[in-house]
């Protein structure tokens, strides 16, 4: 990149690579010792065996699929939606010697508890069923990841209204820390009263209070007087479903696995609300815009540590608003975390790979999910859609980084010189084009090459040619 005619200089091919997964700065922290568990708390190994007799109907539903609608064979297929078609479930219902709609309760378990992965149109065994039974920490992810859906494994009622559904949903981490803390058996009235006194305080902090003229026409349905007692109920037998606690005779008690997983979503909370940046109650934005300077692993364990304390549903649509954002920092790191989600987040990601902003980093986090190697993922992209990442990235540089590491950036495009990049970064439209440019050519040590990128800032400017 130092060779005095721009018209011959050649680039270096390298894989694109947005901001998000190039080296940070290193922040100095102290890290505090491995937390251990509460006294009392099984071995992983004993925890894991639990995690598969949870998971063992599931498991083996799994294993039918994949044996029996492998590619190719008779029957194999989806219909798009991840559901098992009637014909199928009695199929498997016959080869099992179970009922259909055992077969598809169990069919629905393994996806939740990502046995089973659903891929645009098709549906194929996940890592953890690999795993099974040589992993102990994929059975306990896998088991985690079904407890954190427990309100879709047992739906709640249907004549309930759906705002107070939600609200017992956020309150019942505290019940079950309450539960955790407990370490025995608690009477469900003590519980009543205790998601009475979070549920209020939701309310409270949502500041829902009408006042003038428009308190009197209101219409709208309140939930204030909506019984609790009937979905703190249905909550405890859903919970008892995933096997998180055993629920009988006025009381609730954890079992061991309910118990650890909930012991590790606290620590999870305390881990972060200890961070230097205290990312754990601030926004999407706000927690990526805090992580910018981590290494990947410890940006990594503050993403965790940020979905843990919040409904992954929420947390997913957070992290893509913050994407849509002006900051192309922001961008990258909200897709970094979206890979932590993993397969809950596949249907948003999906979603804004209509959007031209979002397109290229949907793309690969896409592929990425699908299996293709992370080095290999950008092969996906269009040239179009590659220069765009390339020009979004060099943004974020510039906005955020040094000159030494914008000049490096060049590299990173996948046209063969400079002239042939330079046409089509002006031809693809990308709004920080002019600023990129600008930056660029301030920033290159080659005189030749920097006038030649200011000469094509500012036909971009003035819309020459």
């Amino acid at each position: 990149m130092t060779s005095r005619n721009p018209r011959d200089s050649r680039l270096r091919l390298v894989s694109p690579r947005t901001l998000a997964a190039a080296p940070r700065a290193a922040v100095t922290q102290r890290r505090r010792p491995a937390p251990r568990p509460p006294e009392g708390t099984p071995p992983p190994a004993e925890l894991a065996r639990m995690a598969r007799a949870v998971l063992a109907d599931a498991a083996r539903v799994a294993r039918w699929a994949d044996a029996a609608l492998r590619p190719g064979r008779e029957g194999a297929g989806s219909d798009g939606t991840g559901t098992l078609s009637a014909a199928t479930a009695e199929r498997a219902a016959t080869d099992l010697g179970l009922t259909p709609d055992q077969v598809h309760h169990d069919w629905d378990t393994a996806r939740l508890a990502g046995l089973v992965e659903v891929h645009g149109d098709s549906a194929r065994p996940g890592w953890r069923l690999r795993a099974w039974n040589r992993d102990d920490s994929a059975v306990l992810r896998g088991w985690v990841a079904f407890f954190d859906a427990w309100s879709i494994a047992h739906p709640e009622p249907a004549d309930r209204e759906p705002a107070a559904v939600a609200e017992v949903v956020s309150a019942m981490p505290q019940v079950l820390s309450f539960l955790q803390l407990s370490a025995g058996p608690v009477p469900v009235e003590q519980l009543l009263d205790l998601l009475d006194q979070r549920v209020t305080e939701l309310r409270t902090e949502r500041c829902e209070v009408p006042y003038g003229p428009q308190a009197e026409a209101s219409v709208e349905p309140s939930t204030e007087d909506t019984p609790l007692a009937p979905l703190l109920d249905w909550s405890l037998r859903a919970l008892a479903s995933v096997g998180a606690l055993t629920y009988g005779d006025g009381q609730a008690t954890l079992t061991p696995l309910g118990s650890w997983a909930v012991w590790v979503k606290l620590e999870q909370i305390c881990v972060a609300a200890q961070s230097p940046a205290g990312n754990i109650e601030v926004s999407a934005e706000d927690m990526l815009r805090g992580c910018a300077q981590l290494r990947p692993n410890a940006a990594r364990a503050e993403y965790r540590a940020w979905l843990a304390a919040r409904p992954v549903g929420g947390a997913v649509t957070e992290l893509i608003d913050a994407a849509r954002g002006e900051d192309a920092l922001i961008r990258g790191l909200a897709f970094e975390a979206l890979r932590v989600v993993g397969t809950p987040a596949e249907p948003d990601v999906r979603t804004v790979a209509d959007e031209t902003p979002l397109r290229p980093y949907a793309l690969l986090w896409l592929a990425e999910h699908d299996g293709a190697d992370p080095e290999d993922a950008h092969e996906v992209l269009t040239r179009e859609e590659a220069t765009w990442l390339w020009v979004d990235t060099a943004a974020a540089v510039a906005d955020h980084g040094e000159a030494p590491l914008l000049v490096r950036h060049l590299e990173s495009a996948v046209q063969a010189t400079v002239p042939a990049l330079l046409d089509e970064v002006r031809a693809v439209g990308h709004p920080r084009t002019v600023q990129v440019l600008v930056a660029l050519a301030a920033a290159h040590p080659d005189p030749a090459l920097a006038k030649a990128v200011r000469r094509a800032a500012f036909q971009v400017h003035t819309g020459g040619s």
